[in-house]
């Protein structure tokens, strides 16, 4: 444990933060998982609306900071080729 008074305080907004990030970041893997599960089944329309909310959650995570913009436009871009392929517009 930090004896620094100011070190102290860094831990507690970095415990903070990190729980933050990882709310983010959870609720980003469950909107990709929702959406490969749709594109699997073949519906086209769930994809669609798997793939907007998994857009908008990547895009709220660049918003905040938890992830890279690149990272976010990859894991866009794969999953825009793989609605298509599942016939999803």
């Amino acid at each position: 444990m930090a004896n620094i008074k100011s070190q102290i305080k860094r831990i507690k907004t970095n415990e903070k933060a990190y729980l933050r990030n990882k709310s983010v970041s959870s609720s980003i893997k469950t909107a990709i998982r929702k959406f490969r599960e749709a594109a699997a089944k073949g519906d086209a329309a769930a994809t669609t609306a798997e793939l907007r909310a998994a857009s908008k959650a990547l895009d709220v995570a660049v918003a905040k900071g938890v992830i890279h913009r690149n990272a976010a436009a990859n894991k866009k871009s794969s999953m825009a080729k793989a609605a298509a392929k599942a016939g999803a517009r």
